[in-house]
């Protein structure tokens, strides 16, 4: 990979990882409802996610989901449901002033390890994620030269421009969460969230591909 090649993907890295989306969704409610360091647990998460969607495009399976409808179809309801899931829990959850997050949700414990899984999921259960790594990432990809030290290079600028950019939702959320002490502020804003995160699953839902 040349440093021009380089420089072109890491631009189009930070864009993607710029722009809104259920990752997006996932840190900003992580932090506001666990603080920063809980929340790097589901950081880490979306980026053992983004580095399965990368090995599935990788070893040539993004190209079988995206000629499979159902493969497809599976996924896709899959990742749909997922998102509305979150949404409503986010519905549901306490309108207690938050003070100080305590590693709970509704007064149940969540533990480090179902951080992880939750930001896992909302990466691999994302077939647009796998669709559109699978359309962009060959035209940063020389065939003619090896392909594992580009792959390498690819993970390493995609992990480096994600997590700063989660990092940077997760605090957004974080900061939020010193300006909520209302009840009915909080009560709001976890509907507003749930409403996102639904809308993001009904609109995976009714994502189409052409084969």
């Amino acid at each position: 990979m040349t440093l021009d090649t380089w420089l072109a993907f890491f631009v189009a890295a930070w864009l993607i990882c710029l722009s809104p989306g259920p990752g997006v969704l996932s840190c900003v409610t992580t932090g506001l409802r666990h603080g920063f360091g809980r929340a790097l647990w589901n950081i880490a998460g979306l980026q053992a996610g983004a580095l399965t969607v990368l090995a599935i495009v990788g070893v040539g399976l993004g190209a079988v989901l995206a000629a499979s409808p159902i493969a497809f179809s599976l996924i896709k309801w899959f990742g749909a449901l997922y998102l509305i899931y979150l949404g409503v829990q986010q519905w549901r959850s306490a309108v207690a002033p938050i003070t100080a997050p305590d590693g709970t949700e509704n007064g149940v414990a969540v533990p480090p390890r179902a951080l992880f899984l939750r930001g896992w999921l909302v990466n691999v259960s994302n077939p647009k994620g796998i669709l559109f790594t699978l359309a962009v990432l060959p035209q940063f990809i020389n065939p003619n030269t090896a392909q594992l030290p580009q792959y390498l290079i690819v993970a390493v600028t995609m992990l480096f421009t994600d997590v700063c950019s989660m990092s940077g939702y997760t605090a957004l959320g974080v900061q939020a969460l010193r300006l909520l002490r209302n009840p009915e502020t909080i009560r709001w804003t976890n509907r507003g969230f749930g409403t996102l995160f639904i809308v993001a699953g009904v609109a995976l839902a009714t994502f189409h591909h052409t084969a």
